[in-house]
């Protein structure tokens, strides 16, 4: 019997990963009804990672945050079949797709709902957390986080400072009296694979405040507000300092420097971390051919994103990988080179942008089935 393991990322703005997988299903037995299709939807930590636990079999709890700028949110979260494991995902609850880019969004924008989903998973008994965090609206460096988890940044008249990057510049003092005791006995997870520090031309508010609609004054105020908030937490916690500089600090407007510091986070390649939730590495085994995509592969698909991590499992099962995308901008040796023996792009039938995205699941079963009958 001859097997197909469908492994693709979401096509951002037009179908999800579990939609990629099922039009590649779909066209691939029209040609091949005895074919064996495993379909198992990947991402790569930020958007999407949740539904990938879900597709593989963990368990959806759905609560009521606080958004980006204080607004309630109801968003999902993933539990392990034996619920000692939870996937939560940043842009769920603290996502740039929840508010706008603009100045004063990017000012007050707070990770505290990101905080409070993993409150609700701590309630559920899960002691292993998987942070997603691409995505994010906040540059707040995880303060609302870790507020939302028991910490108090305090004013200098001893009140509670508000959510928001630019509100860390009034930091008079830090308590952690409050941080909930069970961190202390949970495994925390940062799937992250940007390796940006917090603070510097390279950091959080330099480099992705832009995206949130910062202008160069406001990214200076971040920035300001960021470097204050390292000071005042490295009063109370000394080594707090050093995970400033710790590769994936900037991670999600520095959410990676809170978990760093205060939650003991380990920081992960976010798709090693869905390859390992999803059980790709058995679902290879004894396969045929592996497919995967994402909408766009280009030059930052290269580095930490699914089609080249799922090329990476599949060439340790023997497996050989080809993939589809929107658009490919890579040349044939590159993809080569990264285990990709060949791409089809939905650009090469319908090179219209927007009726590719409109029409792209048929279009992915007619790739399909050109998959099928070159490889297969």
């Amino acid at each position: 019997m001859t097997t197909v393991v469908l492994a693709p990322d979401k096509f951002k703005g037009s179908l999800t990963a579990a939609q990629v997988a099922q039009h590649l299903a779909t066209g691939m037995l029209r040609v091949r009804p005895d074919l064996t299709v495993r379909q198992v939807p990947m991402a790569d930590g930020g958007e999407g990672t949740v539904a990938a636990a879900l597709a593989a079999g963990w368990t959806e709890r759905t609560a009521t945050v606080t958004g980006p700028l204080g607004d309630p949110v109801q968003c999902a979260y993933a539990l392990s079949p034996d619920g000692a494991a939870c996937v939560v995902e940043m842009s769920l609850a603290s996502g740039l797709a929840l508010t706008r880019a603009d100045v004063d969004a990017a000012r007050r924008s707070s990770s505290i709902g990101t905080g409070e989903l993993i409150g609700h998973a701590l309630d559920d008994g899960a002691r292993r957390i998987l942070l997603g965090v691409g995505g994010s609206a906040s540059t707040d460096g995880g303060a609302g986080l870790v507020q939302a988890l028991g910490v108090r940044l305090l004013a200098a008249d001893g009140s509670d400072l508000p959510g928001g990057g630019a509100a860390l510049t009034a930091i008079s003092a830090v308590d952690l009296s409050g941080l909930d005791p069970r961190l202390g006995e949970t495994e925390v997870v940062l799937a992250a694979d940007v390796d940006n520090p917090l603070l510097g031309a390279s950091g959080a508010a330099a480099v992705y405040g832009p995206q949130k609609g910062a202008d160069d004054a406001t990214v200076a105020e971040l920035e300001a507000g960021l470097a204050r908030w390292v000071e005042a937490l490295a009063e109370v916690r000394p080594e707090a300092a050093r995970a400033a500089d710790a590769p994936g600090a900037g991670a999600a407007g520095g959410v990676g420097y809170a978990a760093l510091a205060l939650l003991g986070a380990t920081r992960r390649s976010g798709i090693e971390v869905v390859i390992e939730l999803t059980g790709l590495a058995d679902q290879l085994l004894g396969a045929d051919l592996a497919v995967t995509g994402e909408g766009s592969l280009d030059e930052q698909s290269l580095y930490g994103k699914t089609p080249v991590g799922v090329a990476r499992a599949a060439a340790a099962a023997g497996v050989p990988t080809v993939a589809v995308a929107g658009r490919s901008l890579l040349s044939d040796d590159e993809l080569v080179a990264h285990g990709i023996a060949a791409c089809y792009p939905l650009s090469a039938l319908e090179p219209d942008p927007q009726t590719s995205m409109r029409e792209a699941g048929r279009l992915l079963e007619d790739l399909a089935a050109q998959i099928v009958a070159a490889h297969l």
